[in-house]
């Protein structure tokens, strides 16, 4: 990891453990919860690994608190401004395409606005969210590639589309050029137990 992904890591890692904590919660009972081993609660809290986005969310939505709680203060502002560069970069492509996670909302319902510039050949693939999720899309430049479930769409600069985040999704460039999008989700309940649905066999507790 370069320094500021590893500055990113830590700070996401902090947060983690303190919101853990703060629930009483074992390491066991978060890496239960949230789907995913013990060993990736420990690594993630320990800022020694750049996690999915999809780890993310499983980890915010099991502790009931969306994405951007894990990547902003935890004393939220009345206005916060992100500067140029000051995103949040929580994916990076194989071939050198970013997801910058730019602004968000505080729960239940929380808005998040995400800059994404996808690489000649970059794929991205997210399993579905949690139920309600909705997303809009418009293409800044380039062209992409998105499917929903079994739907295949391509999009050109200028062009939007408004879909169901709770369904899986993808997005890939296949020109020659790169792609930029910029992406809104919008998860409603969050923290409202409304998830232990989708999440099955998942601890009680969970806030």
């Amino acid at each position: 990891m370069d320094e500021s992904t590893t500055i990113l890591a830590l700070a996401i890692g902090a947060r983690v453990r303190q919101e853990r904590q703060s629930r009483g919660w074992t390491l066991d009972q978060l890496a239960e919860a949230a789907g995913v081993s013990r060993r990736m609660v420990i690594n993630v809290e320990q800022g020694s690994v750049n996690p999915s986005v999809g780890t993310l969310l499983r980890i915010s939505d099991a502790l009931g608190v969306g994405l951007p709680a894990l990547v902003e203060s935890p004393q939220p502002k009345p206005v916060k401004v992100t500067r140029r560069g000051e995103g949040a970069a929580l994916w990076h492509g194989e071939s050198g395409g970013r997801g910058v996670l730019v602004a968000g909302t505080e729960r239940p319902d929380v808005v998040e606005l995400w800059d994404w510039t996808l690489a000649p050949g970059d794929h991205h693939a997210t399993e579905a969210h949690a139920p309600g999720t909705k997303e809009l899309l418009q293409v800044l430049q380039g062209t992409i590639t998105m499917a929903v479930a079994e739907q295949c769409i391509i999009l050109d600069a200028g062009d939007a589309v408004s879909f169901p985040g709770d369904m899986a999704h993808s997005f890939a460039n296949p020109g020659a050029e790169p792609a930029r999008f910029s992406l809104a989700v919008f998860e409603p309940g969050v923290g409202s137990g409304h998830r232990s649905e989708m999440a099955g066999n998942r601890p009680g507790e969970r806030p």
